[in-house]
């Protein structure tokens, strides 16, 4: 059986297509009902608990909302850890710290289960098509096994390294991410301070070096309408997210000018109301 625990925003368009793909049993367990009954419509089975989803599952997929969640579930009463059989495999899909993900493999690895950090980019649209990337820690053995399960809801599936690595990969993205959506909510406040055509002027700009897949998906899709809808990756999330990756930097000796310049909009988006809506709604404070 494979269980899945945390069916929101990501977690229900993937767990809907390991449903599908996977030939097996598939239980999910999550606080709200609403997308349980969803999914039950493509035969997945709700769980009344994590420690129902740890003694029945061979593996279990994890995607949930950051560090706490994760702990809670993992290590937490009624945990992951202590009813898991030994052989049988986590692949968190979630985005937390590297020194968590390090941490969770380590004590996993102690009663024989495999924990593999296994977080995923791209889009709400990309959950629901299949299409996500997903980058994996963990040794190098493990891979061949995992990379079919993840093939599931994704068409790219790396290898970044060893436990932890997928995490560290992730977060350097989405400091990517957030730095390059700040550079474009400038760009299109200084566009329409101007009074340039905004369609056209991204337009353009996605025929130059400015071109990438933040112009294409979050400038064009979500601030050229000024769209933001609330069950996207929201500006409190990212602000988690970054603050993930500024404690990374913080380890490592490394300081972040550029992505603090990005918290500084985001933290502003969050003070003016925005907090739960899609994130480039940055854009509107700039």
């Amino acid at each position: 059986m494979i269980g899945f625990v945390g069916v929101g925003v990501m977690g229900e368009p993937i767990c809907r297509h390991v449903a599908s793909k996977s030939g097996k049993e598939v239980r999910a367990y999550d606080l709200a009902s609403a997308p349980l009954a969803r999914l039950a419509a493509h035969g997945v089975k709700a769980a009344a608990s994590v420690q129902e989803i740890a003694e029945h599952s061979e593996v279990v997929y994890l995607s949930l909302p950051g560090e706490l969640e994760v702990k809670e579930v993992c290590v937490g009463r009624g945990s992951l850890l202590m009813h898991m059989r030994p052989a049988s495999y986590i692949l968190d899909l979630s985005t937390v710290p590297m020194a968590l993900a390090r941490e969770l493999e380590s004590r996993f690895a102690a009663r024989g289960i495999h924990y593999i950090d296994a977080p995923v980019a791209r889009t709400r649209a990309a959950a629901e098509a299949g299409t996500l990337s997903v980058m994996v820690g963990c040794a190098e053995a493990l891979f061949a096994r995992v990379k079919p399960w993840l093939e599931y809801f994704a068409t790219e599936v790396t290898r970044c390294g060893p436990a932890g690595a997928g995490q560290a990969l992730k977060l350097i993205n989405n400091m990517v991410l957030f730095q390059s959506v700040a550079a474009l909510a400038e760009a299109l406040a200084l566009i329409r301070r101007l009074d340039l055509d905004p369609a056209k002027a991204l337009a353009v700009l996605s025929k130059g070096s400015a071109d990438s897949f933040a112009l294409r998906n979050h400038a064009m899709k979500a601030m050229l309408p000024n769209e933001f809808p609330e069950r996207a990756f929201s500006v409190e999330y990212a602000l988690k997210d970054l603050g993930y990756a500024l404690g990374l930097a913080r380890t490592a000796g490394v300081e972040l000018t550029g992505l603090k310049s990005a918290k500084t909009l985001l933290e502003k988006a969050a003070a003016a109301g925005h907090g739960g809506e899609y994130f480039p709604v940055i854009a509107k404070v700039v």
